[in-house]
């Protein structure tokens, strides 16, 4: 009966799975089409990724300063 049951919920998740679809891209906006359109859609990373190493060296010094503590006791 377990089977039964196992199959029968592969067999609905697959078909359930066909009917999605991915939507398509928005149309392109009427106009001329000028340099600002090249840069929609992107963000600057530059500030997130000195935020994130600023963060991850001082996570690892911490760690470095507990585990020499650690060594000392």
């Amino acid at each position: 009966m377990k089977k039964v049951k196992f199959i029968f919920t592969g067999l609905i998740i697959l078909f359930l799975s066909l009917g999605m679809m991915a939507q398509t891209d928005p149309p392109d906006p009427p106009g001329e089409h000028g340099s600002d359109e090249d840069q929609q859609g992107r963000a600057p990373i530059g500030g997130g990724i000195f935020i994130l190493l600023s963060l991850g060296a001082a996570y690892g010094g911490k760690k470095l300063i507990d585990f020499r503590n650690m060594e000392e006791e």
